[in-house]
């Protein structure tokens, strides 16, 4: 059977796609314990990850999923407020809401989905949504589908994010929506700072902790526990598809919030439910990360090492973060691509990450450091990184 004709504009799309060098391929990975990957028949250190605590290749959590998936089957075969909700999701509803310290939890089938579906619940026409500049396309999106007046800010000048509160007169809410740990940087929201204007103008602070919940706070909740915080952000948002080691996001607050979400945020309501072998499996890594809080400061140390070493390279740029995420920002997309093609023929894969993700001219390798990286690993990366940045880069 012969493929149908499509549109001209498809292939002229691609073609200045291309033009720019930013086409993405598709490449097929098998995960490896260890922090390794198998990539075309080559074991990689796999340096592009999100399970920052190494729990996704856990025996535990292996375990704990082959388990429920005899018990329960593969899907969860429905939406979880037709039938698809099993004893494991309200387990790990519960389990969620104690380790958060909140009344309730909420799951939903994946982080974006919580963002989408969340954002353009609590917003609407009437309503203004102020969005840091650097949130993930998730939240951005969900700003956009609210149909809400936006205002775009930068978390590191709330100038500008205090005028805008300001001049918002009449009953529309006010809403702050902003990740913890901003994904391509690494850096930090001000949250302290936020939760003040928040405060003061009686507006609405949403934040979503993807990259903070399990690395972040003394118990790894997230960002706002480490900042003290979580009790004065009305929603917190996070996900079990990087720390946790699993997949599917969620949110943690009061009942009444809870069930006000069950019943108005559509990507909840209208999505099949996580499959209940996931459920029992972040159970069971939300036990680890609150037994083991050793995995959070190995991972801090070994990134503490590598950001250190980093900065001290006059050829590339390494802005201000905090934690496993580290930017090597290369500007050039062809460079960086060219850069990240030839780690991996010494075997490391990074991240390399360019516009429209991250703004022009801040083309990048996205390093993430996990809890199963060992500083031998990490020192051999920067041998590497080393050679080839000495025949593409240019000393600044």
């Amino acid at each position: 059977m012969s493929s149908p004709e499509y549109p001209k504009w498809i292939d002229d799309d691609l073609q200045k796609i291309r033009d720019a060098g930013l086409f993405r391929s598709r490449r097929t990975f098998k995960p490896l314990p260890g922090g390794r990957c198998l990539l075309d028949g080559q074991t990689l250190i796999n340096l592009s990850s999100n399970d920052y605590l190494d729990l996704a290749h856990d025996d535990r959590l292996i375990a704990a999923a082959t388990s429920a998936l005899s018990e329960m089957g593969v899907g969860a075969r429905a939406s979880a407020l037709v039938s698809g909700r099993t004893e494991w999701h309200e387990r790990l509803e519960s389990q969620l809401a104690l380790f958060e310290g909140a009344e309730a939890a909420i799951l939903f089938p994946s982080g974006y989905a919580a963002n989408l579906g969340v954002v353009s619940a609590l917003a609407s026409e009437q309503d203004t949504v102020f969005c840091d500049r650097l949130n993930h396309a998730s939240l951005i999106d969900g700003c956009r589908l609210s149909g809400a007046r936006l205002r775009v800010y930068r978390h590191d000048n709330l100038e500008k994010l205090k005028r805008e509160l300001e001049k918002v007169t009449g009953d529309g809410k006010k809403i702050i929506v902003t990740d913890s740990v901003f994904s391509m940087d690494g850096s930090l929201a001000p949250l302290v700072s936020l939760c003040d204007l928040a405060e003061k103008y009686e507006a609405i602070l949403m934040i979503d902790e993807a990259h903070g919940t399990g690395v972040w706070g003394a118990t790894g909740r997230g960002l706002a526990e480490e900042l003290g915080v979580e009790y004065r952000v009305t929603v917190r948002i996070g996900t079990l598809s990087k720390a946790v080691g699993t997949m599917g996001g969620f949110v943690a607050g009061s009942s009444a919030l809870v069930d006000w979400l069950w019943n108005r945020v559509r990507t909840q309501i209208y999505s099949t439910a996580l499959p209940p072998a996931i459920c029992a499996a972040a159970c069971e890594a939300l036990e680890i990360i609150q037994a083991e809080p050793e995995r959070r400061r190995v991972l801090f140390e070994r990134a503490d090492f590598l950001r250190k070493e980093l900065q001290q390279r006059t050829n590339i740029t390494i802005p201000a973060s905090n934690g496993p995420i580290i930017p090597i920002i290369l500007q050039d997309p062809d460079v960086t691509m060219k850069v990240a093609a030839e780690l991996q023929e010494a075997g490391f894969l990074v991240g390399a990450i360019r516009p429209p993700t991250v703004p022009e001219g801040t083309s990048r390798l996205r390093v993430s450091v996990t809890y199963a990286h060992t500083q031998d690993d990490l020192v051999r990366f920067l041998k590497a990184l080393d050679r080839s940045l000495a025949r593409n880069v240019e000393s600044r």
